[in-house]
């Protein structure tokens, strides 16, 4: 068995064991919230952009 094989092997598990601590409940709210701070950094920065033309 080569170095890398093993490497592989170990980076394949770890892979594995944290992919199914993750919910979709928590990636579906992760993404929500992305989406709101998007939008708000958006509109406060379009915002601040017409106070200053003023």
């Amino acid at each position: 068995m080569k170095l890398n094989d093993i490497r592989i092997g170990t980076l394949g598990g770890t892979l594995c064991s944290i992919w199914v601590s993750f919910s979709l409940g928590d990636v579906m709210q992760t993404a929500l919230m992305a989406i709101v701070g998007t939008v708000v950094s958006y509109v406060t920065s379009r915002l601040l952009g017409r106070m200053r033309k003023k």
